[in-house]
């Protein structure tokens, strides 16, 4: 049988004219056109209300598509009396929904789910610091940063989360000297279950510390208020190396560089190193995106050698070309984070730094033992941080993040990868797929109980609450 690519040669020339960097497929931050890239992502709310018109009811589900619920309604307040006013008429339950990228039942609900699209944008900024609507989406947050001269100290791969829906899941970039998300902020407005308008800073650190990483169980959080520095530049680089040879000098790019990553890429024996560096030029280098592509031939070498691993990865050894690298220069924002139009399912972990490697090198062995995996699997580094569910609690990480295509099976990602992740005393990210007990969990995070405790205290009555919740508290 005749392989999907017109002939070897052909494929070659495919790898060598999109670079390393396509290699990463849909994983790497996809540089859209720039007409596009500055345009506001549309509402999630608009999209359920349109949906409802066309069918029976509402019904609202998950980037991936693999979670979904039916809401009895989606509320989409201008303001926090709108969404005072609710919580004080007790509703039974409620739940607030951000831009749908976790892949756990975070905000799945048969009764009324809040919507934050109508509040958003920045409110008001110094040299500094920045307030935020807590329904803003990163990538409108990096604009209007940028519109003022500031941006934000890093951020993570995908830019189509709401401010308060990537804090309440611990959303991170990468970088050994950088923190998540959530370590830069100062500040929140939170709307109990009750009604009660919460000023959340410095004069009340402990709630602080719980509000940060919530779940979205404490409150409404209304509006974020955050470290910001001046606007800078990256210039980013992008290389491939033999998956040993780049596993054992992992941790010194790391410390060398401001950003370091890698993804490998199975059965090829190859990992794509990504760094980035602060760049004092104003000139602007971003290679046409190709990614789409090669994670299409990335498939279809699976499709069609997937069940001969060795002929695979003797052809991978031909096919790529580990001599090229892709350079790129601009913005911040521009570089390291952006949308993704392939759709995947996902589990990640944060071990302690220390097992990083370790815990990476049995993952990937254990990911190889299933023919079908083609997607990269993402190795990163988080800074240490005080948010009391904050799988990065008072403990440097390294993050590994598998993936499954979408429409794809993914259950295997928790079931063969999990017991890996646990037994390097991984934490899971809350908006991934992952199957810790409250049990586990508690012995995980030395604040869970603390949490519990004033979560209980805000909302005793649990209307914040879902099934998944309660599973994962043990309530």
């Amino acid at each position: 049988m005749k392989p999907p690519f017109s002939n070897a040669s052909g494929m070659r020339r495919h790898f060598l004219r999109l670079g390393a960097a396509a290699l990463v497929a849909g994983l790497l931050p996809l540089r859209l056109p720039s007409q596009l890239a500055t345009q506001d992502s549309p509402s999630l709310s608009s999209t359920l209300l349109n949906a409802a018109q066309a069918g029976t009811g509402l019904r609202w589900q998950n980037w991936s598509g693999i979670v979904s619920c039916t809401p009895s309604a989606i509320l989409t307040p201008s303001d926090e009396a709108e969404i005072t006013k609710l919580m004080q008429s007790k509703p039974s339950s409620v739940r607030c929904v951000g831009s749908g990228h976790s892949f756990t039942p975070l905000v799945s609900t048969d009764t009324q789910m809040i919507s934050l699209d109508r509040l958003a944008g920045v409110i008001s900024h110094t040299a500094d610091t920045v307030s935020v609507r807590g329904g803003t989406r990163l990538a409108q947050l990096s604009r209007q940063l940028d519109e003022r001269q500031l941006a934000l100290r890093n951020l993570p791969d995908i830019d189509m989360q709401t401010i308060a829906g990537a804090i309440a899941t611990a959303t991170h970039g990468t970088g050994l000297e950088l923190p998540a998300l959530h370590a830069d902020v100062i500040g929140m407005r939170l709307i109990t279950a009750q009604g009660e308008v919460l000023q959340c800073d410095e004069t009340a650190p402990q709630l602080l510390a719980a509000a940060k990483v919530s779940l979205g169980c404490l409150g409404v959080v209304t509006q974020v208020n955050m470290r910001v520095l001046p606007r800078y530049n990256l210039q980013r680089r992008v290389w491939l190396r033999p998956l040993n040879e780049l596993l054992n000098v992992a941790p010194e790019l790391a410390r060398k560089h401001r950003h370091f990553e890698f993804y490998y890429l199975p059965f090829t024996g190859y990992a794509a190193a990504i760094t980035h560096d602060l760049y004092a030029g104003q000139d602007v280098a971003m290679p046409a995106s190709a990614d789409e592509d090669m994670l299409r031939d990335l498939r279809r070498l699976r499709d069609w050698a997937g069940r001969f691993p060795d002929l695979r990865r003797w052809l991978a050894s031909k096919l790529i070309d580990d001599t090229l690298e892709e350079k790129a220069k601009n913005r911040s924002f521009k570089l390291l984070s952006t949308a993704r139009p392939t759709k995947f399912n996902e589990s990640e972990c944060h071990v302690p730094r220390a097992h990083g490697i370790a815990c990476v090198r049995e993952v990937i062995a254990k990911l190889e033992q299933r023919n079908e995996v083609f997607f990269p699997l993402e190795f990163r580094f988080v800074k240490a941080d005080d948010a009391w569910l904050s799988p990065f609690y008072l403990r440097d990480s390294c993050s590994i993040a598998v993936h499954a295509a979408e429409g794809e099976p993914y259950d295997y990602l928790v079931s063969e990868i999990g017991p890996i992740f646990r037994k390097y005393q991984g934490r899971p990210h809350w908006g991934k797929l992952h199957q810790f007990s409250s049990r586990e969990l508690a012995q995980l995070y030395p604040r869970w109980q603390d949490f519990l405790q004033l979560r209980s205290k805000l909302d005793p009555d649990g209307r914040l609450l879902n099934p998944h919740l309660k599973q994962l508290f043990g309530i």
